[in-house]
Order: structure tokens, then C-alpha cells, then sequence
């Protein structure tokens, strides 16, 4: 079965940086998607940015444009999202999801697989 395990959140200041991990395993399929995801409180689970496993295509929300990064290293079988520059706006808990066909990859709704999630904090 699918685990997905979120890592490398924690609390930083307004200008720093952090990058997310997210450790895949039982997720063989070759076309979907994967990506991350924050919900704050008291607001809805938002996608931030996707990642086509297909043909490596990305997608940002356009609050993350140019300080994020989503990438994949098969390799290790890690998904992971760079942070720079981080806003207090960023503070959220941030989930790594996976699904199986790369339709609908920006609705959260339409994701099978999620992680526990990881904090990010920025002061």
C-alpha cells in the first residue's frame, strides 16, 4: 500500500527558508501526481504546487510562484518542496498527497493518498 511521510517542517523567520520531504513508498504507478499541500486554520486545505509524475510538468499556486520549488527524485523516491523567501502567510500545515491519474491534480478532493503532515511556522 501507498505510505507517504512528510519531513523538514519547523519554525522559521519571515525571509528563510526550509525544504519539505516527502518519503514515498507503494506508489508505483506511472502516471498521476503528486504534490503539496497547507491548510491553515480555520481555512480550507489549498494546493501549493503539483508535480505531473508523468512528464515532470509543475504547477504553482501563484502565492509560491518564485519562492517555491516542487521536485522529484525517483531515485530515492522522495517528493520535495524547497521553501525560500517564507511569509508568515506560508504558516500552515503542510501535506504531501499522491494520486493515481493526472486529472483534477490541484483538488485536494481528488487525491487518494496523503501524509500525516508536517508544521511549517514562519515568524
Amino acid at each position: 500500500h501507498v505510505q507517504l511521510v512528510e519531513s523538514g517542517g519547523g519554525s522559521v523567520q519571515a525571509g528563510g527558508s526550509l525544504r519539505l520531504s516527502c518519503a514515498v513508498s507503494g506508489y508505483t504507478y506511472s502516471s498521476g501526481c503528486m504534490g503539496w499541500f497547507r491548510q491553515a486554520p480555520g481555512k480550507e486545505r489549498e494546493g501549493v504546487a503539483v508535480f505531473y509524475t508523468r512528464g515532470g510538468r509543475t504547477y504553482y499556486d501563484d502565492s509560491v510562484k518564485g519562492r517555491f520549488t516542487i521536485s522529484q527524485d525517483n531515485a530515492k523516491n522522495t517528493l520535495s518542496l524547497r521553501m525560500n523567501s517564507l511569509k508568515p502567510e506560508d504558516t500552515a500545515m503542510y501535506y504531501c498527497a499522491a494520486k493515481d491519474v493526472g486529472l483534477n491534480c490541484v483538488t485536494t478532493g481528488s487525491y487518494k493518498y496523503w501524509g500525516q503532515g508536517t508544521q511549517v511556522t514562519v515568524s
